[in-house]
């Protein structure tokens, strides 16, 4: 029997998520992951629906945060991996950030100077953006770190040789709604 969501039966917003569809999705992923040998992270700023935690972190081996509340939700209700980009980091949460996190990535040369070292002190790695200074976005300017203005990523301009002993990796955020051929 239908139920009619006027009747107060079900209180809106109201998500239905398919659970077999999720599960074929995770399953495409799980298999990509070990074919390719590479980790796979759900990002919570897409999609943070931490009841369904429990079911993707049987597939997925962490999440990714942009700040501090979105890296404890990955961390008490995910669990495994936490990786943690910001454009910005603020001072009085960055303490608390490395309680959580396992990756931070930060977004300058100026950034990774200020709280590198806090960061390896606690074995946490180290990443920095970079910015492609190439643009394959198209119509999604609002994502592409090369738009105008954009401060998303360091430019070579910008980039500071004396910090690569602190890097652990660097971080290309690029191909926002686009496939490999974008590359």
């Amino acid at each position: 029997m239908m139920q009619n969501f006027n009747d107060g039966g079900l209180r809106t917003p109201y998500y239905l998520i398919d659970e077999e569809k999720l599960i074929h999705n995770l399953e495409i992923l799980k298999d990509v992951s070990e074919r390719a040998e590479c980790k796979i992270l759900l990002a919570q700023k897409a999609f943070s629906m931490f009841a369904v935690y429990p079911l993707i972190k049987r597939y997925l081996a962490g999440t990714t945060a942009s700040g501090l509340y979105e890296a404890r939700l990955g961390y008490e209700e995910f669990g495994g991996e936490t990786h943690v980009f910001s454009p910005a980091y603020r001072e009085d949460e960055f303490e608390e950030i490395l309680k959580y996190a396992d990756d931070i990535v930060f977004n300058s040369p100026l950034q990774v100077k200020k709280f590198a070292s806090k960061a390896k002190e606690k074995g946490k790695n180290i990443g920095l953006r970079i910015n492609p200074e190439c643009s394959t976005q198209g119509d999604h300017a609002i994502y592409d770190p090369c738009a105008v203005g954009s401060r998303l990523g360091t430019t070579l301009a910008n980039f500071d040789e004396d910090i690569l002993p602190l890097l652990d990796g660097l971080h290309f955020h690029t191909l926002c709604e686009q496939n490999s051929d974008d590359l």
